[in-house]
């Protein structure tokens, strides 16, 4: 495959315009969500993209606080292989290699230049584990584990998604409720491709279903409520997806976002059931919700669907492409 071509395309994206941040949540979730800027459409035609040059990102390490080049490839799996379990199935991996292979392309044709580095190897961006990591995480089955990953990802190479000619904010999250959430019910940004869609594949997740319990004082101290003796739940609403919209606590009104994110809950589906001085929370599903469920990926891959059936569910009227086809080349 010819030489991956970046420079072209960051003039491509450096000119189209872009929605506020986005939130894409990993597998793994250990931290807050993380910011994507989301181009939607271009004024340029891939005819006018001829230039090429390999592609080479420049990650910063959290440990030790450097910055170590990798090839786009390699970075791929490396990132599939902290996002997803080794253990799901080929086709699910693959999916997963176009979402992050999308990712990168997408950051570098939007912020190219603007740092030293061009992602960090944290949730703030995508995970990203070197060698030396990957082999503490898999142990005696490096070999097996990684050379599964890696050949999802040479399968996969080089191709992306995208929509109108423009690679996608590919977010993805852990488990759903049985469906994904809309865009504009999480975020308040209308994205074509990221609609509600059907994932009953979910169910299998060890994530499915989660319980919070906290005291009366600890959720007046989170949410900011003047009365930490007093919790009263009214005028709940629900997106189309059916979760949390918003609703009111001692007549305070919260998004579903809200209370997820300050209660640091695994989900915005969820019922809410004081018990004394106590309320529990019962989740369903884990992340966002928005973009591709990674369990509902798994699901449909061993339900016989390949990564294109994939990436086409979960990401409505989106193309696969390669990178030299989006360059005309």
């Amino acid at each position: 495959m010819k030489k991956y071509i970046i420079v072209a395309i960051m003039i491509l994206l450096a000119i189209t315009t872009m929605l506020p941040a986005l939130i894409v949540i990993p597998f793994s979730e250990t931290a807050s969500d993380r910011a994507l800027m989301v181009p939607i459409d271009s004024e340029v035609s891939v005819e006018d993209l001829t230039e090429s040059k390999e592609v080479s990102i420049r990650v910063m390490r959290s440990t030790t606080n450097e910055v170590e080049e990798v090839d786009l490839e390699t970075y791929v799996a490396h990132v599939v292989a902290a996002e997803m379990p080794a253990s799901f199935e080929e086709e699910a991996l693959k999916a997963q290699a176009l979402a992050a292979r999308t990712y990168m392309v997408q950051r570098l044709a939007n912020e190219a230049g603007e740092s030293e580095y061009d992602v960090t190897d944290t949730v703030e961006h995508q995970v990203y584990l070197d060698e030396e990591q990957l082999r503490e995480r898999f142990g005696l089955e490096f070999s097996s584990q990684y050379s599964k990953i890696e050949e999802a990802v040479k399968t996969t190479e080089g191709e992306i998604i995208t929509f109108d000619g423009s690679p996608i904010t590919a977010a993805f999250f852990s488990t759903s409720n049985g469906h994904t959430e809309n865009a504009h019910d999480y975020w308040q940004n209308e994205i074509p491709y990221l609609m509600s869609v059907e994932s009953p594949w979910d169910e299998a997740s060890p994530v499915y279903s989660d319980q919070e319990i906290y005291t009366l004082s600890e959720i007046s101290q989170k949410l900011g409520l003047e009365n930490n003796a007093l919790f009263n739940v009214s005028e709940i609403s629900r997106t189309s997806s059916n979760r949390i919209k918003e609703m009111k606590i001692n007549g305070q009104t919260f998004t579903g976002r809200e209370i997820r994110e300050k209660l640091n809950l695994r989900s915005n589906d969820f019922d809410v059931e004081p018990k004394g001085d106590h309320v529990v929370f019962t989740t369903t599903g884990y992340g966002h919700g928005v973009g591709m469920s990674q369990y509902g990926a798994n699901g449909m891959a061993s339900h016989g669907y390949d990564y294109r059936d994939i990436v086409q569910h979960y990401y409505q009227n989106v193309t696969i492409q390669t990178i030299d086809e989006i360059e005309g080349i």
